[in-house]
């Protein structure tokens, strides 16, 4: 056997859609036990090369060698049976399955013709209890969190025997701390003796997990570079082509009257349990209000109560002067409200509907996109063009399918379309949620242009450096209550920190005061 010291050589890939090359003669090697960043802007071909490697896409030319054996990897089985197993950005998991069943769809050992139930729960627990994973196998997967269902993902591939593990944008969907577990899964991976590819553009995750990095520009390998050996500011500009500014240039917020008021809200999760507990909340013209918390505190409810996709229990909504609680979502979004929603899958896009269509969706049903209920399509697809290449939208053009575009360019088109509407309202969650620095730069200064032009914004995010960068003020949720608001000049993320586990302010800055901080964070 030809002994390499790299597991995975991609040499010279080339993959063309058509006339659009979205790998252009990459190359890319990957060492025994490394963990190596793929790192790149949206749409710069990062997936796409994993596609290839994971059998997905089939290369338009290039050589791939795997432990030095060139190797013809033109399906999903393939890259199985070579040990290659990907955790992609979006789940492949059923719902309505347990994990276990999740977990062995596929590969189910069986007995005399008949699944093996028994010795499936037994090979899962095996798995899960060598790496450190803690899981039910019995649960439904509709039942648990993102970061249990990665952790599924996780075990699906070690379950087939994965040695090399791709994975595509994995902390996107996750908590600091499910971060946190997810970086220590991963050095446990290696440690093994597996090998990881991690496609991401956080540039701080890189420098805490990565041993080397190649980065990708437009589809061309631009250079592989020891982490160590490089800054997070080297990172982002060889990223982008360009020096990037991490820190949002903004003034001073003047906020006038309040755009958004409420009060005593109580909402309900699908269990039938209070989400939000008599929330009072105040959002105001010309400012950015962020909500920092750890996921499953009530953000969620909270959001969907306000955009009326939920049911209000008891408590008031009032938007631009006028209550709206139990309204239905148009009747909300016509006063003036724009909503950017956390699952942009779910609740942003139609999928198979094109990057027009999905553009023109708040406003298809008036003029000028439609006249005497008939769609005006050029009038669409022309105004589609301009959003698209005002918040540079990288896309073949506006009539692909929307699915087709890369997570961080499905983000602008949503952001794109609320802005354009210019409300007096605009609620974004998650909103740079598995973006690029140069993407993050930009969608911060729209935001702060929407504050700085009258307009309020309110921000729900678990990224706590993109809260203190951009909000005016943060209030922090906890349990489905605020337990404080502070300024995000005299805040700290370590005071967030203990806010967001449920410590009160005062209690908070004692602690911080006494150099106490690890007490209430770990609790």
């Amino acid at each position: 056997m030809n002994e390499s010291q790299y597991v995975i050589e991609m040499e010279n890939i080339t993959k063309e859609f058509g006339t659009f090359k979205a790998n252009d003669n990459i190359n890319l090697r990957v060492k025994k036990g490394e963990i190596h960043a793929l790192l790149g802007e949206n749409g710069a071909g990062k997936s796409t090369l994993m596609n290839i490697l994971s059998g997905l896409l089939e290369p338009t030319s290039g050589t791939i060698r795997i432990n030095g054996v060139e190797k013809q990897i033109n399906n999903p089985t393939v890259a199985n049976q070579l040990g290659i197993g990907m955790v992609h950005q979006h789940f492949m998991l059923i719902d309505n399955f347990t994990i276990a069943e999740n977990i062995i769809l596929g590969s189910e050992p069986t007995n005399a013709g008949v699944v093996d139930h028994k010795k499936a729960y037994q090979d899962i627990m095996a798995v899960s209890e060598r790496y450190g994973f803690k899981i039910e196998p019995d649960q439904l997967v509709s039942n648990v969190s993102v970061g249990m269902q990665q952790r599924v993902e996780i075990i699906k591939t070690l379950y087939r025997g994965a040695e090399i593990l791709i994975f595509d944008e994995p902390t996107a969907v996750l908590t600091p701390q499910e971060i946190d577990e997810l970086i220590s899964i991963m050095h446990g991976l290696v440690d093994e003796g597996k090998s990881i590819v991690i496609i991401t553009h956080k540039l701080d995750e890189i420098k805490a997990v990565a041993d080397r990095c190649t980065v990708i520009r437009r589809g061309q390998s631009i250079d592989t570079v020891n982490v160590a050996d490089v800054s997070q500011q080297e990172l982002a500009d060889l990223m982008v082509g360009r020096s990037v500014s991490f820190k949002t240039p903004k003034g001073p917020s003047h906020p006038t009257h309040p755009v958004l008021e409420i009060k005593e809200l109580v909402v309900k999760e699908n269990r039938g349990l209070d989400a939000v507990k008599g929330l009072n909340l105040e959002v105001r013209a010309g400012e950015v209000l962020g909500i920092a918390g750890i996921d499953g505190n009530g953000q969620s409810e909270l959001l969907q109560a306000i955009s009326g996709m939920r049911k209000v229990e008891s408590g008031t909504i009032t938007i631009n002067g006028k209550e709206m609680t139990n309204s239905r979502p148009r009747s909300i979004t016509e006063n003036s409200f724009g909503h950017v929603p956390e699952d942009r899958h779910r609740y942003g896009l139609v999928l198979p509907m094109s990057v027009a269509e999905n553009i023109a969706l708040q406003t298809y049903y008036k003029a000028p996109l439609s006249q005497y209920g008939i769609l005006k399509y050029p009038t669409i697809n022309s105004f589609a063009r301009e959003l698209i290449e005002e918040f540079d939208v990288r896309t073949v053009n506006e009539l692909v399918p929307v699915r087709s575009l890369s997570g961080g360019n499905q983000q602008k088109a949503i952001i794109a379309r609320e802005i354009a509407r210019d409300p007096d309202l605009l609620m974004v969650a998650q909103p740079t949620r598995g973006l690029d620095v140069g993407a993050i730069e930009y969608i911060h200064k729209r935001l702060i242009e929407q504050r700085d032009n009258g307009k309020g914004v309110l921000l729900v995010s678990f990224e706590l450096d993109e809260i203190l960068n951009v909000s005016d003020r943060i209030a922090v949720m906890f349990e489905g209550d605020i337990v404080g608001i502070v300024d995000p000049a005299e805040t700290t993320e370590q005071e967030l920190g203990l806010l967001m586990a449920g410590v009160s302010l005062t209690e908070a800055r004692r602690m911080l005061a006494e150099g106490q901080e690890g007490v209430g964070a770990s609790e």
